[in-house]
């Protein structure tokens, strides 16, 4: 006899309701604040209830402030609220509730409104481009009712700060627009790096993930620095992608025409290293029979990215410091000085500051490195990064071996995220290949992380501490990505019979399924396949 999963019969909304009551009372029990985790959980959850709501509502795509208002109202009211609309001046949209749908529990949690305030808030500046949202009155501070207040217009909100309207929430800034920054560098690096490849199709760069905020703060100071002629010290542990953000930088930078030029300091021997970066005259050494150009004559008016820099001999490092402060130098047996100009970005995995205070790297060399420090965290503190990771690996992974798309079970996803990745995002790739080559069907069902080190996700749970946002955001992400997995599915990549089951436009389903990197090619490739056998 067979157990029925108790979640089967759950609509999405009804398992949000059920899913925010427990994580708050799981917050609370262990001891943690739940407010921003709260309000962060509804701001993500919005473009999931959006597409639900979508998908039993006719909309378009680009919405007024009347179907704005019909849409929060209809989610809200399908968890049990008495959400209404009411009049309100230009640019203010206003819902009045008289029934809570987290009942009369929500007195001993009234962090759950800000659950309401960051979905209202999160739809609004999809729609509006800009969305504050203020919780005028609340059952959960035992008012008769509820009254939100939205504000689509800046100019609306600021007339009445302070007036009538006293705001309790916070401006909540565009997530889309947060999403859109990777995509966005992504695109500015295939103009920069990518052209044309000799068949006439575009070359792709490598996409940089960015759901974690840390993630997103680090692509916001790539954008800011870019741009200027200040040295870069990326700081990280290995395969966090530390080139990567290089390749960014020089992208986004004026330099973007000229030569990208990577090496690994700590893979040339200690021998070498100079005539590598330097070049070396004709006859300066036995067996140096003609002229060598170095890195840094070949990365002229480009950008040098030194990776472990922190294993360059001190000898190198003096001749390093001349480049940076005066752009030139000297090729190994040349006395001629040769002017370049070069932008050095430089990476390390390990804290440079302490060989410096131990007399292993110079401290001069150090502080015209370190004008600009980005550190990357590794893959274990920015789990949300996972799940986009994921996605975008196995859609590449599926170019790379010509096969059909493939996704991972739900047991297979609970290995990828119980697991510490000491080896960061390149040890996820590595592990996602192979599951990806040995399995047979098109859902990975077991990616052999079982005897693996458990991740932060599972130590934290087990100890009564479980980050809410880890659990939260992959139900959220696994929620959407099966609804566009069975649609992808079902019309064999077809996105315009998907927009229409959907309710919603063509380019909405695009959005959706570049922000979760799954191509839609290889469901209509496999269709056409399996015609063709039949």
């Amino acid at each position: 006899m067979t157990t029925k999963d108790p979640l089967a019969d759950l609509s999405p909304l009804s398992f949000l309701q059920m899913f925010v009551t427990q994580s708050v009372k799981f917050s609370g029990q262990a001891g943690g604040g739940s407010v921003d985790a709260i309000e962060y959980l509804g701001l993500a959850a919005s473009s999931c209830l959006e597409l639900h709501a979508r998908q039993q509502m006719d909309l378009p795509e680009r919405l007024d402030h009347d179907q704005y208002a019909q849409l929060i109202v209809h989610i809200k009211n399908a968890i049990g609220g008495d959400f209404r609309a009411v009049p309100a001046p230009p640019g203010v949209v206003r819902v009045e509730n008289r029934r809570c749908p987290f009942g009369v529990r929500v007195q001993d949690a009234p962090e759950l409104c800000r659950t309401t305030a960051s979905v209202f808030g999160g739809i609004a500046a999809r729609s509006f481009g800009y969305a504050k949202v203020e919780l005028k009155k609340r059952i959960a501070l035992h008012d008769n009712c509820c009254e939100v207040h939205i504000y689509t217009d800046r100019k609306a909100a600021e007339g009445q700060a302070g007036d009538e309207y006293v705001s309790e929430g916070k401006e909540i800034v565009s997530h889309q627009a947060l999403r859109d920054i990777s995509v966005r560098v992504a695109e500015r690096m295939a103009r920069a790096l990518c052209p044309a490849s000799p068949t006439g199709r575009p070359r792709k760069p490598p996409m940089i993930v960015a759901e974690s905020r840390s993630m997103r703060e680090i692509l916001k100071a790539v954008e800011l620095v870019a741009p200027t002629r200040s040295s870069v010290l990326i700081s990280g542990e290995t395969g966090v992608g530390k080139e990567i953000i290089a390749r960014a930088l020089h992208a986004l930078s004026p330099r973007a025409p000229r030569p990208f030029l990577a090496v690994n300091c700590g893979a040339v021997p200690q021998d070498l290293i100079e005539t590598t970066l330097f070049g070396h005259e004709k006859g300066a050494f036995t067996g140096a029979q003609n002229l060598h150009h170095g890195l840094f004559e070949r990365a002229h008016q480009g950008t040098l990215f030194l990776d472990e820099i922190d294993s360059l001999p001190l000898l190198a490092q003096a001749k390093l410091l001349r480049v940076l402060q005066e752009g030139e130098f000297e090729r190994v047996g040349g006395r001629a000085a040769c002017q370049v100009d070069v932008r050095v970005v430089a990476a390390a995995n390990k804290p440079i500051g302490s060989l410096v205070e131990v007399g292993l790297f110079r401290s001069d060399l150090y502080y015209r490195l370190n004008v600009v420090p980005i550190a990357v965290p590794p893959l274990r503190e920015r789990p949300e990064d996972v799940t986009g990771l994921v996605h975008h690996l196995l859609a590449v992974l599926a170019v790379r071996h010509g096969s059909p798309t493939k996704s991972l079970s739900d047991r297979a996803w609970a290995q990828v995220m119980a697991y510490a990745w000491p080896g960061n995002v390149r040890e996820l790739e590595n592990v996602l290949e192979r599951a990806f080559l040995f399995t047979p069907g098109s859902l990975v069902d077991d990616v052999g992380l079982r005897d693996r080190p458990q991740g932060a996700a599972v130590r934290g749970a087990l100890a009564g501490r479980a980050p809410l946002r880890v659990a939260k955001r992959q139900a959220l992400q696994s929620m959407e990505t099966r609804v566009l997995q069975d649609a992808l599915e079902r019309h064999h990549g077809n996105v315009t019979a998907m927009a229409r089951e959907m309710g919603i436009t063509r380019r909405s389903v695009h959005q959706k399924l570049k922000y979760y990197s799954l191509p839609a090619a290889p469901y209509r490739d496999a269709a056409r396949s399996s015609s063709r056998r039949s």
